[in-house]
Parts: structure tokens; sequence; C-alpha cells
């Protein structure tokens, strides 16, 4: 129960950051030139409080920005839809964001965004759907006819909850999603709001640590390998800056190498940008950094959203990532 209370509050502080537009310094980024030719040398990106966010840190932190002449500010979000204004002006170069997030945002025709970065894709126990303590329902179909909390309607949550309903025989109508954020989970569980919650890393270890069970494993089995999220920036911001986009992405390259070999690199930077404390964060569980998403993975994922009607059109993944960079 300790744990879970560090962690909510940690978030819960984390939240109240973005919610003033905090976060490593603010600012706007400058539009000057650089002498090596880079056509802007300052940098805002937009840093969502998880453990995906980790490479940029590790960039950061080791002076992998400052050696390809670029300074980054970051400015703590909770998806790219909440500061779609910025992007569009380019007052905010880069982002993290999810999959789901990206693809629904160009699915409407808001933006044309291109995935600059893979950072983090499923492993097991990573995102589950949990039960209160004592709780009778035991297995998926035990969730016929309850209400699930997830973080977002028609998202990643409800996208992977649903497949594991249906391998249980169930179908996504014979549930009910009600949107509650990640750190008022707990609580919605314990008072009987919902039935079970569809939480990540680090509120799923916190939940099991204060005895809520984990009833389904929504990064395995079907739905295993999904790829959760990396770092976005629009056409447009990659036309316009070719030479930073390149040493940009050279700097987050090799961080992410790193990130997808030493644990406790990202376990460093976590505190730094969740305000989650140091022995939380090495307790949770991570999913897989690896350079490059699956793009079968990325496929099966669109379409599910299509499936399910999230999104309108049928997706063309090959035209969701950004090209080579020099």
């Amino acid at each position: 129960m300790k744990l879970a209370k560090i962690v909510v509050a940690g978030m819960a502080a984390a939240l109240a950051l973005s919610a003033c537009g905090g976060g490593g310094g603010g600012g706007e980024p400058s539009g000057a030139t650089s002498s090596g030719g880079l056509e802007k040398t300052q940098l805002l990106v937009g840093v969502v409080p998880v453990p995906s966010s980790a490479p940029l840190f590790i960039a950061e932190k080791r002076g992998f920005f400052k050696e390809e002449g670029l300074t980054v500010k970051t400015e703590i979000i909770q998806a790219p839809q909440a500061v779609m204004p910025k992007i569009l002006n380019g007052s905010m170069d880069a982002f993290l964001t999810s999959y789901v997030s990206l693809m629904a945002i160009n699915d409407s025709g808001a933006a044309r965004l291109r995935l600059f970065q893979h950072s983090q894709e499923a492993a097991p126990n990573v995102a589950g759907v949990v039960v209160a303590k004592g709780s009778p329902i035991r297995t998926a179909a035990d969730l016929k006819g309850r209400t699930i909390a997830v973080n977002v309607l028609k998202a990643l949550g409800q996208t992977l909850t649903n497949a594991h309903l249906q391998e249980a025989g169930l179908k996504p109508e014979d549930v009910k999603y009600v949107p509650v954020q990640f750190a008022d989970q707990l609580g919605a569980l314990s008072s009987g709001t919902v039935d079970a919650a569809w939480l990540v890393e680090p509120f799923l270890t916190a939940a099991k640590k204060s005895g809520a069970t984990q009833v389904i494993d929504t990064t395995d089995g079907v739905t295993a390998g999904v790829p959760i999220d990396g770092w976005g920036v629009t056409e447009k911001w990659i036309d316009d800056n070719p030479k930073t986009a390149a040493a940009f992405h050279r700097a987050l390259a090799k961080a992410q190498q790193i990130a997808g070999k030493d644990r406790k690199a990202i376990d460093e930077v976590v505190p730094t940008y969740t305000q989650i404390p140091a022995d939380a964060a090495a307790a949770m569980t991570l999913g897989k950094f690896s350079m490059e998403a699956d793009k079968a993975s990325v496929q099966k994922l669109a379409d599910l959203l299509t499936g399910y009607g999230y999104l309108k059109a049928k997706v063309d993944v090959a035209q969701l990532f950004a090209p080579p960079l020099g």
C-alpha cells in the first residue's frame, strides 16, 4: 500500500506540473541557424511522464544533444492531442506519442504526423486489467456485464482489453468502459465505482502491491509485442529542418541503444521527470526498448483499431514512419 500511495502521489504531481506547462525548463525554441548549419539549435520536446520518455533524458544526461549542437528543453504532456496547437505552429518540435494517438490524429486529418524514433514495445506485465482484493472476478470471462476503467476511451487500453475479451468468448459491448485517470483508478476500484481497471506501469505494480489481482495481462498472449510509443514529429517539421532532424535523431537513437541494453540507465533518469521515487522506478516492469518497431505488430494494432471502429480509414503502416534521415 505504501508503494501505491507513493506512485499515485508522484504521478499526480507530474500531472499537476503538466497542467502548469512546466517540465525541464519549458520555453519556446529558437529558430536561429547554428554555425554548423543546423536550421534550429534549440528544441522544445513534449515528454509524457512514463518510462518510454527515458531515452531523451539519457541523451541529455550523457551530453548527446550537446555533441550535436542542440539544446533540448522539455514540457510534460499527457498526449499530443492536448498540445496540437503548439505542434501545428512549430513551437513544439517533437513529442512522445503512443502509436494509437499518432494513428488517431492522422485519421482525423488534424495533422500529418510521422514516427521519428521508436521507443518501447510491450512485454508481459507492462499493462493489464486488475480487480480489487476479494473481487469475485477471476478471469476475462468473468468481466461480462462489468465496468472497466481505462485512462482514455477508444485508445490502447480499450483496444488491447477488447482483444482479450474476444479470446475469452465475449464481445466488446459485453462490458462498459469508463474514462478514469490512472492516478484515480485505485480509488475507483476501492470504492466500487468500477469493477476493474486497465493499468500501465508504474501503476500496475502499485496496484498489485496494494492487494489488487491482475486478471488479464494485456501485453501478452494475443497482444504480445504490441508497439506502445515513440517520438513523433510533423512532416512539415522534417521538411523545414532536415539537418536539425538528423542531428536530433542521431542523439536520440544513441540513447535508445543504451536504454535497450542498460536497465540502470533508465532507472537513473525516470525519477527526474516522473517524480516517482527511485525504489518504485526500479520495481517497475519495463517493455522492450528496441531501435525499430516490428511493422507486422504495428499493422496488427492498426487493424484492431480499425476493426473496433476507432479509426475510419485503413492504415498504411509504411506511411506512419519518417523517411531515413541523413
